[in-house]
């Protein structure tokens, strides 16, 4: 009993994590309802539409992950400053996490406009409905640049208002946004109420217009409430530079980490890709739309962990944060079974609702997809928590150990070799691939048992 115990904290620590858990979750969850929608209507427009906004939006992905990498580094001593009350340095992390996000939209901006074509051509090699897919896809590309500093800082802002424990706010400006884009997708994809019928540019512009209108209400709201973190355009550049260094450097090694997964998953994209047309593209894309529902958890996994451990390592109160990360090991595990099981039962009802304008062949691929994702989830509960113990507490290199070799040495080589050398198909592939990370699961236990995550960052203040 002495050992489950240790295993599973209390009831009211979960019922903490889970009033941190469940507002990011549902924010989450809105971002995928908004996906899921964009699906819906763009389905209706055939495989080649389908496909062409989903390439794109898989390169727009690796954008989000610049983003992502450089908040969860600014975040993590958001969240220790927080558990310190250092409001002062809050600012300075909120300062990093703007500055960078900018710089990234800048980079991927020029991108967007100079080799939109090139990028889909490659996610799309040796696929038979190519030229029509890079047609449509590289156009897409350049509308939904002008959404990417509005992007960079709703997502600094968001994330910050999570890190100090306010989930709720991000929560409701993003279902205030996804109501507009939602509006803005009917009303311009198919022409309605009199607007003229845009197809896959109604939907770039329909993402622009709610990323405008979400950006300019959380600098409302920030600058009305004074959220600790939040600084105005005139302090914007009052940097403290030995914590930027700091954060920087750390954000590297996230930077690599994320960069190792994305490109590994972009490589087998590209792989499974080949096994044949359109109905493979629109398919395979389909399902990590649906699956992106379930994977909504990690979202509160991170935030959970970063607000509960890093609080706890911020007040120097170490021994409490072994606690809580041995209590979220055991917790993750369970939460990806609590979502896994519902989601066999509704996702093969769910698929055929959404894409009902899909092909059969296109669907099947789509429900075999999201099967293996649910088989996996309650694994990548407890590898993303893994992940997240070790940020909280400054250990990037974890993390970029991990994703570095096995992508490198295992995954990246297995997609190549499969999809040359063999004919299974893009489920399959996926399925067996998928299994090099138990491998990562293994090397995360190992170094998390160093313990080189368990420091109180907020000293280099």
């Amino acid at each position: 009993m002495r050992n489950l115990s240790s295993r599973f904290g209390p009831f009211s620590f979960y019922r903490e994590a889970i009033a941190i858990a469940l507002p990011v979750m549902a924010q989450q969850f809105i971002m995928s309802m908004v996906s899921l929608i964009d699906n819906f209507m763009v389905a209706g427009l055939g495989d080649i539409s389908m496909a062409a906004v989903n390439v794109a939006n898989q390169i727009n992905f690796v954008y989000f992950i610049v983003l992502n990498t450089v908040c969860q580094a600014g975040g993590i001593y958001i969240a220790q400053f927080r558990g310190g009350g250092d409001s002062e340095g809050m600012k300075h992390a909120y300062r990093f996490k703007i500055v960078f996000a900018a710089a990234a939209s800048a980079v991927f901006f020029i991108l967007y406009w100079t080799i939109p074509h090139k990028m889909i051509a490659v996610m799309t090699m040796g696929n038979a409905a190519q030229e029509e897919i890079v047609a449509l896809g590289s156009g897409y590309l350049r509308l939904i640049s002008w959404a990417l500093f509005p992007m960079a800082i709703s997502f600094a802002a968001g994330s910050s208002f999570r890190e100090i424990a306010r989930p709720k706010v991000p929560l409701v400006i993003s279902a205030m946004a996804t109501l507009v884009n939602t509006a803005g997708n009917w009303i311009l994809i198919y022409g309605n109420l009199g607007a003229p019928r845009l197809e896959v540019s109604g939907a770039a512009y329909a993402t622009i217009i709610a990323r405008g209108f979400e950006v300019v209400i959380f600098l409302t709201y920030s600058a009305g409430v004074k959220a600790p973190f939040f600084v105005g355009i005139t302090r914007l550049f009052n940097v403290h530079w030995k914590l930027f260094k700091e954060i920087l450097y750390k954000s590297g090694m996230i930077f690599v980490s994320e960069l190792s997964w994305i490109s590994s998953e972009t490589i087998m994209t590209a792989m499974y890709n080949r096994r044949g047309g359109a109905e493979v593209v629109a398919g395979m894309a389909a399902g990590w739309t649906i699956a992106n529902i379930f994977f909504l958890f990690f979202g509160g996994i991170w935030t959970a962990a970063g607000v509960l451990i890093g609080g706890s390592l911020g007040a120097g109160k170490l021994d409490e944060a072994r606690s809580r990360a041995a209590w979220l090991k055991s917790g993750s595990v369970a939460a990806g079974l609590l979502v896994a099981i519902p989601g066999a039962i509704f996702s093969v009802p769910l698929i055929h609702l959404v894409y009902s304008n899909l092909s059969a062949a296109a669907r099947y691929n789509c429900t075999g997809l999201v099967f293996v994702v649910l088989a996996y989830l309650p694994f990548w509960g407890l590898l993303n928590v893994q992940f997240a113990i070790s940020r909280a507490g400054g250990d990037t290199a974890t993390g970029m150990y991990a994703d570095l070799s096995v992508n490198t040495l295992l995954f990246v080589p297995g997609s190549i070799l499969i999809s040359l050398l063999t004919t299974i198909a893009p489920v399959p592939m996926l399925a067996l691939l998928k299994i090099t990370d138990f491998v990562k699961l293994f090397i995360c236990h190992h170094f998390l048992k160093k313990e080189r995550w368990v420091k109180n960052l907020t000293v280099i203040h």
